[in-house]
């Protein structure tokens, strides 16, 4: 057994994980907490602008790294605004452990200044909320929360750490028990239900595969494209897991569902079975209809949370396990039993389809004399963007044009913010993916409206000297509200269009290197200069205000209308 000061006990948990960064701003419901840090070279307490941007990079060092992004926050608002980025962790699957340094347990319940209910705040947001119920306890439950959050179907946990358990000096806990929590074990599934699903894909005549998170977070993409292979399956990525499989592969076609491509559409569509390979296969998937997935086909769906299995669409065969150990499982099922007849047929019919996928995208080739289209701009980032970049969206009209017209042939290269559909997210996401991954570059995607939602944080980017390359496509509006105004309530505009300042300027006030770009030579040249800068960077690129996607949830929210616009 060992003392030490509770505060100490705190880092001494987190260094035992390995936790390299921990992000928030500064607050004095835990100062013991950050001076247990002072002098410390292995672990950092990074100070953003807002909570909000301080979650946001916790959340981003998870999904670069695997390992749980971590942030430290004070109670009451410092608290509440860490609520969207807990959520995104939620919804992404993310490992988060998120620290709150609460009221004094004495003061609890008596409305004292800043006292909300944490754990009652976070718990429907979060995989596991709770407080910290002593000093001794500090180090055990700490360790739990990495334990929960990196384990079967990740999430974030939050702890609750009250300011006056914090402030005990001398605490006694068992050293022994720092260490590496107990990882996951990555189960290969039942195996009857193994053979039946290897029966199902032998009797198939046109098998497809839809890769999902649990291909990314399982990094599973070889298992899953030697899958493939001897199945001649065709492969498509589910909404936003486009760099599940490595976009090269020959049997990959593209992203399915909003904002995929519509040869992955039309391939799933030929499909009379559907091996869904960790995906839940969600909204943004599927819709929950058949416009993606065909009624008859039969699906053979694999998940790690045994919830999802079956839960949006009726299954033939629901298999319970990681995706990595399955997948090598059915092939040897497959090796044994026999691959499904008319592999040359499907081959074909992959690289027609990647074909003319490609020769869509090659049409979109700015037009001479003419304000970039979001379409154009992806055309000429196809050309320059490094081959090794970690690329970073948020959700919003401009941005979502990117799942289909960048490549990702490197596995697991893409984050977004998936289900949440957050704005605002992708630069203090991008600065925690830098962080957690120094040497490669990293290039951040914006609308010019998310961006303004955490443009402070360019301020953390140049104090810390994070070299994130943000491209900022500007229409001067809310693009995706904008579109159902436009196709559905007659060009009624209201609060659709906004103004900016030249955020390229604002960066160079910042500290920063500032770029415009307005056509296809300057982008280039902004690029390149850009990453070259070796600090922060952004490329503001006005895009047509009038390219507008058509609503992809039309159907849903406008039943009884018809479109007024094309």
């Amino acid at each position: 057994m060992v003392k030490m000061s509770a505060g100490k006990w705190v880092v001494e948990v987190l260094r035992s994980q390995g936790v390299r960064y921990v992000y928030g701003v500064v607050g004095s419901a835990f100062l013991e907490i950050m001076d247990a840090m002072y002098g410390l070279e292995d672990i950092q307490y990074v100070g953003t602008r807002h909570e909000q941007g301080a979650g946001f990079m916790a959340l981003g060092y998870a999904h670069a790294t695997g390992r749980p992004g971590v942030c430290l926050v004070t109670n009451g608002p410092g608290a509440t605004n860490l609520v969207t980025p807990v959520a995104g962790a939620q919804v992404t699957h993310a490992p988060m452990v998120a620290m709150i340094g609460g009221i004094s347990t004495e003061h609890m319940g008596r409305g004292s200044f800043q006292e909300v209910d944490h754990v009652g705040v976070f718990r429907p947001v979060a995989k596991a909320s709770v407080m910290a119920p002593n000093a001794g306890r500090i180090p055990d439950t700490l360790l739990h929360a990495f334990r929960v959050a990196s384990s079967g179907k990740m999430g974030p946990v939050v702890v609750d750490i009250p300011r006056d358990i914090q402030n005990e000096m001398e605490v006694e806990a068992d050293e022994g028990m720092l260490g590496p929590v107990r990882q996951s074990q990555a189960s290969a599934g039942d195996p009857a239900l193994l053979r039946r699903a290897a029966e199902v894909l032998r009797d198939a005549k046109f098998p497809v595969i839809v890769a999902g998170g649990g291909v990314k977070w399982g990094r599973a993409h070889e298992e899953v494209v030697a899958l493939a292979e001897a199945l001649a399956a065709p492969m498509v990525a589910s909404y936003g897991r486009v760099d599940s499989i490595p976009n090269d592969e020959r049997l990959y076609v593209g992203m399915l569902g909003r904002a995929g491509a519509p040869e992955a559409a039309e391939l799933v569509q030929q499909a009379d079975v559907v091996l869904a390979l960790g995906t839940r296969l969600s909204h943004f998937t599927t819709f929950y209809d058949n416009r993606f997935i065909p009624r008859e086909a039969k699906i053979v769906q694999v998940e790690i949370d045994e919830e999802e299995l079956g839960r949006n669409h009726p299954v033939e065969v629901g298999i319970l396990g990681d995706v990595g150990a399955v997948s090598r499982a059915l092939l040897e099922l497959v090796r044994e039993l026999g691959a499904p007849p008319g592999g040359e047929a499907r081959l074909g019919e992959a690289a027609k389809l990647r074909r003319k996928r490609r020769e869509r995208l090659d049409g979109e080739g700015p037009r001479a004399g003419k304000i970039l289209k979001p379409q154009e701009v992806y055309h000429v980032l196809r050309r320059i963007y490094p081959a090794d970049a970690l690329t970073v969206i948020e959700a919003g009209a401009a941005s979502g044009y990117a799942y289909d017209r960048l490549d990702f042939n490197r596995p697991y290269s893409l984050t977004s913010p998936l289900d949440l559909g957050c704005i605002g997210i992708s630069y203090p996401m991008a600065l925690g993916v830098k962080m957690g991954c120094p040497d490669r570059p990293v290039i951040s995607i914006n609308g010019d409206g998310g961006f303004l939602m955490n443009v402070q944080e360019m301020e953390t980017a140049v104090r810390w000297n994070i070299p994130v390359v943000a491209i900022v496509m500007n229409n001067d509006s809310w693009g995706s509200e904008k579109a159902y105004q436009k196709f559905f309530y007659g060009e009624r505009y209201i609060e659709a269009d906004i103004t900016n300042p030249r955020l390229d300027k604002l960066m160079d006030l910042f500290g920063g290197k500032g770029f415009y770009a307005s056509d296809e030579r300057e982008l280039t040249e902004a690029m390149s200069e850009a990453l070259a800068s070796g600090g922060p960077s952004l490329i503001e690129v006005p895009v047509d205000p009038d390219e507008l996607p058509y609503p992809a949830r039309a159907a849903d929210v406008l039943k009884d209308k018809q479109p007024t616009a094309g």
